[in-house]
C-alpha cells in the first residue's frame, strides 16, 4: 500500500503543478507546496491536507472512513486545521489537495 501512496502522492503534484505547486518536506515527510508554503503532506501512508477547520471541505475529510485529525509528532497535538486521509481513501486524495491549495488562497 505504501508504494500506492507513493505514487498517487506523485500524481496529485503533476497534476497540480500548473497551478504552481512543487514537492517540498514537511515534518519529516514529501509535501506539496505553492510559494514555499505546504498545504499537504504524506506520513506514514496518509495524505495530510490543511484545509482549515469548521470548513466544508474539512468536516467532509473528516468523514471519511479513517480519517482524523493530522498529529504530526503523534504524541496527541493534532493540528486543528490539517486532516490525516488514510491510503484507503486515496480516490479522495486529489479532490483534497485541489481544497488545501484553494484554502490558501487559491494561487492561480
Amino acid at each position: 500500500m505504501r508504494m500506492d501512496a507513493e505514487a498517487r502522492f506523485d500524481e496529485i503534484v503533476e497534476d497540480l503543478a500548473p497551478r504552481g505547486v512543487l514537492p517540498g518536506a514537511l515534518f519529516g515527510a514529501r509535501s506539496m507546496t505553492v510559494e514555499g508554503t505546504a498545504f499537504a503532506c504524506l506520513k506514514g501512508g496518509q495524505l495530510a491536507v490543511r484545509l482549515g477547520a469548521g470548513t466544508v471541505a474539512h468536516t467532509d475529510a473528516l468523514a471519511l472512513a479513517g480519517a482524523s485529525l493530522f498529529d504530526p509528532s503523534g504524541k496527541g497535538r493534532p493540528f486543528k486545521d490539517w486532516v490525516a486521509v488514510p491510503a484507503e481513501e486515496s480516490g479522495t486524495w486529489g479532490r483534497l489537495a485541489e481544497a488545501g491549495l484553494d484554502a490558501l488562497g487559491g494561487a492561480a
